[in-house]
């Protein structure tokens, strides 16, 4: 199944650790025979609304995108390694579909206005 990851990280961490989550992700699905089709990195953006963790509020977070096909079981894991990250501020795992005809033509990477996909 190819899976979305949509994450948002505290602005004022160093690119250097925003890698190393993506790369963590990235190793969980790998490791369990996953395919990482893509990671994007779109920069800081205003949230839609403030949002607080851990006693804090952040009106702007440092946007990602990592696109990968793997089995539900293994995207549980990265929902569940995420959860744990203190460095998130949110994430979203959206399953973009199941079946070859719905997934073949979704590329890799995730340009900001979707080209066209009615974002």
């Amino acid at each position: 199944m190819l899976y979305e990851l949509i994450g948002v990280c505290r602005p004022s961490r160093p690119l250097t650790e925003i890698k190393e989550i993506v790369r963590t992700s990235s190793l969980l699905v790998l490791n369990a025979g996953g395919v990482v089709r893509g990671i994007t990195n779109w920069g800081t953006f205003r949230l839609p609304k403030p949002y607080r963790k851990q006693g804090a509020t952040y009106d702007s977070g440092h946007y990602f995108i990592l696109r990968f096909d793997s089995s539900a079981k293994t995207q549980h894991a990265v929902r569940r390694t995420l959860g744990l990250d203190p460095r998130l501020i949110r994430y979203s795992v959206v399953k973009m579909g199941a079946k070859l005809e719905d997934v073949a033509k979704v590329e890799g990477k995730a340009e900001w206005g979707g080209k066209g996909e009615g974002y």
